[in-house]
């Protein structure tokens, strides 16, 4: 007779305000730079792991369909060691959006992997060791195990110990909005963030000059936070992304994710910006745009988007809460 031990979790997308581009140690996921994101409740992962001890390798199944375990493997390693079991699992996760596309689907997957794992593992993690272990699957999923806007701190330790990320403020103490405008379908990249990200290190003359607008940015955006100052913030949310997609198109040879509508929402945010409306833009590593806005223009700021051409659908949503266990089935 088999013996299994079952958790489901839910974590959430977030999207980095000023952004996580580039590692100093690949091998433990530590970011080059701290980061600052906020996490949105309409990008959200579901998944259950099984360590089941009938099971003679992990299995895997995403969307519905059997996938490679890929890193998931050594990931659930780490959770095997801390627990002193080694039973393999099985990992049944599902995205309500676009996986691989540029709408860091990974963070979220990893941040709910995290929850769910341990739980079933038995483990009882505080939050800042479930964003630790999150990292070393996805360094942006250290920020989705906390709602709102969290800050990643890089970390000066070669153990990556002190490089988790913390809550800086909670998801209803200044309740705005993001606009994701999803171009080309949701297609999945053709390279991936992590790829991308080395080869930018590696190549790019603009890279260190990137690094050198990091640590600006994280004061100037936590204190907009904190003062809830959207034209602040969203002054560093663009400039931000902007300086992180110019640093990958100067990489040799060059990383380019924009496609011709992507150039059309930013036209047409830029035209909202000057009407008089909050809309910042900002992109990850992928063709997609979302617009920092607050409640009142956000719905305008949706309707600009959704009758531009290649944009095929938009999503507003608030701010999300930090990843968490699911009721059991039972």
């Amino acid at each position: 007779m088999t013996s299994t031990k079952s958790a489901t979790a839910q974590a959430c997308a977030n999207i980095a305000l000023v952004k996580y581009w580039g590692k100093r140690d690949s091998a433990l996921n530590l970011p080059a730079a701290s980061s600052l994101s906020l996490t949105l409740d309409a990008l959200r992962t579901t998944t259950t792991v099984t360590f089941d001890d009938g099971l003679t390798g992990d299995e895997f199944e995403l969307d519905g369909q059997a996938a490679a375990t890929g890193r998931l493997g050594p990931w659930l390693d780490l959770v095997r060691k801390r627990a002193d079991i080694t039973t393999f699992a099985r990992v049944v996760s599902e995205n309500n959006f676009p996986t691989a596309s540029g709408l860091a689907s990974s963070a979220a997957a990893f941040a709910a992997l995290a929850v769910a794992a341990t739980e079933a593992a038995g483990l009882s993690l505080g939050r800042t060791e479930l964003s630790e272990l999150a990292r070393r699957g996805s360094g942006s999923a250290a920020r989705s195990i906390f709602g709102g806007f969290a800050l990643m701190h890089r970390g000066e330790r070669c153990d990556g110990t002190d490089c988790v990320a913390e809550e800086l403020l909670a998801r209803d103490e200044w309740p705005l909005r993001m606009v994701i405008a999803v171009v080309g379908g949701g297609k999945k990249k053709s390279v991936s963030s992590r790829d991308a990200m080395d080869h930018c290190a590696e190549t790019s003359p603009l890279y260190q000059a990137w690094i050198g607008c990091v640590a600006k940015d994280i004061d100037d955006a936590s204190s907009a936070i904190m003062s809830r100052d959207l034209s602040a913030l969203g002054a560093v949310t663009q400039g931000s992304a902007m300086a992180m997609h110019a640093a990958a198109m100067a990489s040799r040879p060059p990383v380019r994710y924009w496609q011709p509508s992507t150039l059309r929402c930013l036209d047409a945010v830029e035209a909202l910006q000057e009407s008089g409306l909050h809309a910042y833009p900002t992109m990850d590593a992928g063709p997609h745009v979302k617009v920092l806005t607050n409640e009142e223009h956000c719905e305008e700021v949706a309707t600009g988007l959704r009758q531009l051409e290649g944009v095929s659908g938009v999503i507003i949503s608030h701010a999300g809460p930090g990843a968490h266990l699911l009721p059991s089935a039972e």
